[in-house]
C-alpha cells in the first residue's frame, strides 16, 4: 500500500449529506483494504455520522458546505476530519440539554478513546474549524471470507499460533 493515502469530499450542509458522507467513508475504507465487516468500519461510520450531523446542525446556516477528509499514513494511522466554515468550536452542553441532544461529541470522544485514538479541534485559515480524530489502523491478520466462500483451515502461514480444537 502507498505510504500516504487521502480522500476528500465536499457536501452541502444538508441533512441528506450525512448518509452520503457515511457511504463515502465506507467506500474509501474498503478501497484501502479494510473489510466492510471490520469493527473499525462501523466505528468510523458512526464518528462520520456524528461529525457530519454536527456540521449540518450546529453551524446555524453559516457554513453552506462541509468537507470530509480521510487520510491513511504509513499503514498505521487513520485520520478522519470534518471541516466547516463556522468559527464556533464544539462545546460541552449542560446535562439538562444533553437529555435531548448534544451527545455527539461525547460519543466521538468515547469511541476515539476506546480505539486508542485522539480527538482534535483546530481552526482553519479561513475562520472555520476542523474536528478530527486519529485512530490506529489495524487490518485483520487473516482475510475475511466473502459470502459463499469457506475459510480454509489451518490458515495459510500457520494462523499466528491459533489452533482449531476438534470435538
Amino acid at each position: 500500500m502507498a505510504d500516504h493515502l487521502e480522500a476528500s469530499v465536499t457536501l452541502p450542509s444538508d441533512p441528506a449529506s450525512v448518509s452520503t458522507a457515511r457511504a463515502f467513508a465506507s467506500g474509501v475504507l474498503a478501497e484501502w483494504g479494510l473489510p466492510t465487516d471490520a469493527d473499525l468500519v462501523d466505528t468510523v461510520r458512526l464518528i462520520v455520522s456524528e461529525l457530519a450531523t454536527n456540521a449540518v446542525q450546529h453551524t446555524l446556516g453559516q457554513s453552506p458546505t462541509f468537507t470530509l477528509d480521510l487520510a491513511l499514513r504509513h499503514d498505521e494511522r487513520l485520520s478522519v476530519g470534518v471541516t466547516d466554515s463556522h468559527p464556533r468550536f464544539p462545546r460541552r452542553l449542560p446535562a439538562a440539554v444533553q437529555q435531548d441532544n448534544g451527545r455527539g461529541m461525547v460519543i466521538i470522544r468515547w469511541l476515539t478513546a476506546e480505539y486508542g485514538g485522539r480527538l482534535r479541534v483546530r481552526p482553519t485559515r479561513e475562520g472555520g474549524k476542523t474536528v478530527a480524530i486519529e485512530l490506529p489502523w489495524t487490518l485483520p491478520a487473516q482475510p475475511v471470507p466473502t459470502a459463499g466462500q469457506q475459510e480454509a483451515w489451518p490458515p495459510v502461514g500457520g494462523g499466528g499460533g491459533l489452533r482449531r480444537q476438534e470435538p
